[in-house]
């Protein structure tokens, strides 16, 4: 996911903080200054098995409720670590596992096929623009809020690609956590919950089982 108005300092420091950390978050994405083009290498971070003890992946996905045909953007898809996990909770479904740097947008596509999923779609993004190819019932974020630039321009015009009585979901982290950017890198849950108002939406669900994220569920607002 492309991430707007970050300095090059600011996007370099957050990088080598959090890889040196082990926690960077398995979905964070390139900005206009740093792009992640060797998806291999940043698979063995991304996908760390180590992960899922505080990510808790499968807890995630069955908090969201999901139904087997449902049609899931899975927004800043990075390496798969989500979409792969949603494909097989929606085998009569689709999961668009969307990026905006074409060398994850690549392996996320041979991860699909080598995995034989073919409900997996691989989407080229723009950094405006997700460029969904239908409406979904369920959209994504994990780790990807706080790289989003003009957000509330951005949820408003995301709105669209929504089903009737889709959600929207973000999951970031808190500001107290120590895993993640540098909490100035961060935007605390009342501010997502005030910007999201902005553009439109309503908070459905809370979820508050993840040790180091908010977990916020979004409905648009009739």
């Amino acid at each position: 996911m492309s991430k707007p108005n970050f300095s090059r300092r600011h996007t370099l420091a957050l990088i080598v903080l959090s890889a040196w950390s082990l926690a960077v978050p398995a979905q964070t994405h390139h900005t206009h200054e740093h792009r992640f083009q060797d998806a291999g290498h940043w698979a063995m971070i991304f996908d760390d098995p180590e992960r899922n003890a505080w990510q808790k992946p499968h807890e995630v996905i069955q908090a969201l409720k999901l139904k087997p045909d449902a049609i899931v953007a899975d927004i800043g898809a990075g390496t798969g670590y989500f979409s792969m996990r949603l494909a097989h909770m929606t085998p009569q479904g689709k999961v668009y596992a969307v990026d905006a740097e074409p060398d994850m947008v690549k392996y996320l596509a041979d991860r699909a096929a080598r995995d034989k999923l073919k409900n997996v779609i691989a989407v080229q993004a723009q950094p405006d623009n997700p460029r969904l190819p239908e409406k979904a019932d369920l959209i994504l974020l994990v780790d990807v809020y706080h790289h989003i630039g003009t957000r509330e321009r951005y949820f408003r015009k995301l709105r669209e690609s929504l089903k009737p009585g889709g959600r929207l979901a973000v999951i970031d982290f808190t500001m107290e956590t120590r895993r993640g950017p540098p909490p100035t890198g961060r935007v605390a849950p009342d501010v997502v919950k005030k910007e999201m108002q902005n553009a439109g939406y309503v908070i459905g669900v809370e979820h508050n089982f993840l040790p180091d994220q908010y977990f916020l569920v979004f409905t648009p607002r009739s």
